[in-house]
């Protein structure tokens, strides 16, 4: 081991350790694992606290976590494969492969009203489609619920665009970045392009390939003793939220939301990350261009703009200095985002505070498993990058 990774792990060993083990420690997280890669290498895995504090069982790297919205980034890529085989164009009008989701209506100001444009394919990929989220107290998200719309929904994703044909936008497309329900359709474009239900082909395209073993939509009754329980935030503490035997991620799932519907495991996204890391592929084995994964990565808001300007609804997202691609948050200003980093660094996260992200000047990738709802409960994100930049000896 060279003098540069004897110095990154010494210190990522002192610094992120001390900083993940506290919060443990002082009880805010039930358990952890946090693994850092760099130039390929591993040069921590480390594991601390519970999965399962009610049951006493320790946190393991095989511990199966609810990764939520990283969902996101694999059912993105997913899409942007069948980009490469020109079954699209980011330009296309979503009604071209979705006939139910013609010219939407808005609502504006307690009332409805045609939209300036249809949707398009890259706006699903970008969050700027005008779709709500599907548990805000927005009143198009209410619309949703009362509509059958929810987390838990025994929909299909087949069945989603003609619900979504009777109720309006929160804004008209291109026009705002909404933290909404878009990846749930890019779900369902990855079906009607990729021919195959969005389980069997992530499973196929990207999860096998991968040797990502432990990722899909559901946890086996054979793996249920590694699944981490979930919990909610609680005056400093938590509280028991998803019992991980009686969890609705224990039975096969109709709804297969690219939103937020994955379980994984740290050594499966690692090696999700490594790959993005690669370029696209990991051991031989390519999943997507080099070129298009650059492509993706690049702050696609209009103008340059970041997310503190041009979204409407992001929630813990809404930072200044950083940008969004197709399925990427891109960090573009240390100095604007007020975060250690490096420009060019893409990254995102799970409402339960899981977390990643991977700087390619930097050789560096970062995968945080926990398992505290909601994500903003505490700077657990922010606070890693600054112990894990320090570590970077230039």
């Amino acid at each position: 081991m060279n003098s540069l990774k004897r110095s990154l792990q010494e210190v990522a060993v002192r610094n992120v350790t001390a900083l993940v083990r506290r919060y443990v420690d002082d009880g805010r997280f039930p358990g952890t694992v946090t693994v850092v890669a760099h130039r390929d290498e591993v040069v921590l895995f480390d594991m601390y606290g519970r999965r399962d504090v009610e049951r006493d069982r320790p946190m393991t790297a095989d511990t199966i976590f609810r990764i939520y919205s990283m969902t996101k980034p694999i059912v993105s890529l997913g899409l942007m494969q069948l980009y490469e085989e020109g079954r699209f164009q980011l330009d296309d009008p979503v009604v071209k492969y979705l006939p139910e989701l013609g010219r939407p209506k808005v609502y504006t100001d307690g009332s409805v009203r045609e939209s300036i444009r249809d949707m398009t394919v890259r706006d699903l990929l970008m969050h700027t489609s005008g779709l709500a989220a599907s548990n805000g107290s927005h009143p198009v998200s209410l619309l949703y619920q009362d509509a059958g719309l929810t987390r838990t929904s025994d929909l299909t994703l087949a069945e989603l665009p003609a619900l979504l044909a009777e109720l309006p936008l929160r804004a008209d497309p291109g026009t705002r970045w909404i933290y909404g329900i878009s990846t749930d359709l890019v779900g369902r474009l990855c079906e009607v392009l990729g021919g195959v239900p969005l389980d069997e082909y992530l499973k196929t395209r990207i999860f096998d390939p991968l040797g990502m073993t432990d990722t899909g939509f559901s946890v086996p009754e054979a793996s249920l003793s590694r699944f981490a329980a979930a919990y909610g935030y609680d005056d400093g503490g938590f509280t028991l939220l998803d019992d991980p035997l009686t969890s609705a991620y224990t039975q096969q799932r109709t709804y297969l939301s690219g939103v937020a519907g994955l379980v994984s495991t740290a050594g499966d996204y690692l090696r999700f990350t490594r790959m993005l890391a690669g370029g696209g592929s990991l051991d031989g084995t390519r999943i997507i261009g080099s070129r298009t994964l650059r492509f993706m990565t690049m702050n696609h808001l209009p103008g340059g703009q970041d997310l503190a300007a041009f979204a409407d609804f992001g929630g813990e997202t809404k930072r200044a200095g950083q940008g969004f691609g197709l399925g990427f948050g891109v960090l573009l200003d240390p100095t604007v985002a007020q975060t250690i980093g490096t420009p060019g660094e893409f990254f995102w996260g799970g409402k339960a505070s899981t977390a990643f992200f991977v700087s390619p000047a930097d050789e560096l990738v970062v995968v945080f498993l926990t398992q505290l709802r909601p994500s903003a409960s505490y700077p657990i994100r922010r606070e890693l990058r600054a112990a894990i930049y320090a570590s970077l000896d230039d």
